[in-house]
C-alpha cells in the first residue's frame, strides 16, 4: 500500500467512526490480529504434528523412485554400450568381408585380363603364322 491509500483510508475511518472512537477501534483491531494470528500459527502447528509421517513417507518415495531411475540409466548405458560394441563387430565384419571380396575380384580381373593377353598372343600368333604360311613360297 502506497501512502496515498493510507491516508484515504485514516479519512475513511475518521468520518465513520470519529477521532474518539478511532483509538478503541485500533485496539480492537490489534487484538483481532493478534488472536488471527495465534489461531494461524496454531493450525501451522498442528498440520506439522500431524503430517510429520508424511514426510518421511516422500522421502521413502523419493529415495525408491531415485533409486529405480538410477538402475534404469545404468541399464540403459550397460545396454548402449553393448549395442554399440555389436556395432562395432559387424561393421568389422562388413569392412574385412569388403576387403576379401574386392581382393578376389581384383585377382579375378588380372586372370582374366592375363587369359585375355595370353590369348591375344595367341590369336596374333596364329594370324601371323597364318599369314606367313599362305604369302611363304
Amino acid at each position: 500500500m502506497g501512502g496515498g491509500e493510507i491516508v484515504v483510508i485514516v479519512l475513511i475511518a475518521l468520518l465513520l467512526f470519529g477521532s474518539k472512537a478511532i483509538p478503541d477501534v485500533a485496539r480492537t483491531l490489534g487484538k483481532a490480529m493478534r488472536e488471527f494470528q495465534k489461531a494461524t500459527n496454531e493450525i501451522k502447528r498442528e498440520i506439522n504434528e500431524s503430517g510429520g509421517g508424511i514426510g518421511d513417507d516422500i522421502s521413502d518415495i523419493r529415495s525408491t523412485i531415485q533409486n529405480a531411475r538410477n538402475n534404469i540409466q545404468e541399464g540403459i548405458r550397460k545396454h548402449t554400450g553393448d549395442i554399440t560394441s555389436d556395432i562395432q563387430e559387424i561393421k568389422s565384419n562388413v569392412e574385412e568381408g569388403f576387403k576379401t571380396q574386392t581382393s578376389e575380384i581384383n585377382n579375378g580381373i588380372k586372370d582374366i585380363q592375363s587369359d585375355v593377353t595370353i590369348g591375344t598372343e595367341n590369336i596374333t600368333k596364329t594370324i601371323h603364322d597364318e599369314v606367313k604360311s599362305d604369302y611363304s613360297i
